[in-house]
């Protein structure tokens, strides 16, 4: 017998609880293959709490339809230390150019993301030759606190989405003492911060829905048509001084 797609949420109402529907969106037929996601986040402790929020995060989008990979950073240089031909950095980088879609976590650190976090973002470049990896990509942020509830780390998170040129979504998710909001299984216990990881991820699949299969349309830059292609790939791709 087949499992039910809820079957692995027991915090979920079935009752209320909505797929989006693409049809419903006004989405072409042919553009209905599941949305791709892929999920960050930024601690490499045995129990991090990042890391349980986004696998919960991930099951929802997969109840949702949509397709998940986690990446998982342990092993990732920092950036610049080794080339970019480092095996982490490949599979980082091609599950950027997959998605349609991301999910960033992190806890917060001294008022901050953590470097675990802002390392995998900084690997993934603004441009690969002339292509924009995640431009017009959509993107919800979500952070775990130690202490009381902060909104430091999700702003951040918005200000790089924002230079990386995603579609970063109203909704965000920020889970104060993490350590009382998850069970001894690494599962997290219902509650209002459940609900609200809950509304983001389906405010990011319907977000996606919407976006994709128009993204080049919706960042086309009369400055960039200026360009070429070598001089945009030029610019783009210049190294700090």
């Amino acid at each position: 017998m087949t499992p039910h797609p809820l079957d692995d949420l027991p915090n979920i109402d079935r009752e209320r609880f909505q797929v989006p529907d693409a049809a419903s969106l006004g989405i072409p037929v042919d553009r209905e293959h599941a949305p791709r996601i892929l999920l960050l986040y930024g601690s490499l402790r045995q129990r991090s709490f990042s890391r349980m929020a986004v696998e919960e995060a991930a099951r929802l989008l997969r109840a949702m339809g949509a397709e998940t990979r986690i990446f998982e950073p342990r092993g990732l240089p920092l950036p610049d230390a080794e080339e970019a031909n480092h095996p982490k950095v490949v599979e980082l980088r091609t599950l950027a150019e997959w998605a349609e879609g991301m999910v960033w976590c992190s806890p917060e650190r001294h008022g901050a993301m953590t470097g675990i976090m802002k390392a995998q973002i900084d690997w993934i470049p603004l441009a690969l030759g002339a292509v924009r990896p995640t431009q017009g990509k959509t993107l919800a942020v979500m952070q775990v606190c130690g202490g009381s509830q902060s909104f430091n780390t999700v702003n951040q998170l918005r200000v790089l989405g924002r230079w990386m040129r995603m579609v970063t979504i109203p909704n965000q998710s920020s889970v104060p003492r993490a350590f009382m909001e998850f069970d001894d299984n690494d599962r997290m216990k219902p509650s209002p911060f459940y609900d609200r990881i809950v509304d983001v991820m389906e405010e990011l699949v319907k977000f996606t829905l919407l976006v994709r299969g128009r993204s080049e349309v919706l960042t086309d830059r009369y400055s960039e048509r200026k360009e070429s292609a070598a001089e945009l790939s030029a610019r783009v791709n210049q190294r700090a001084i």
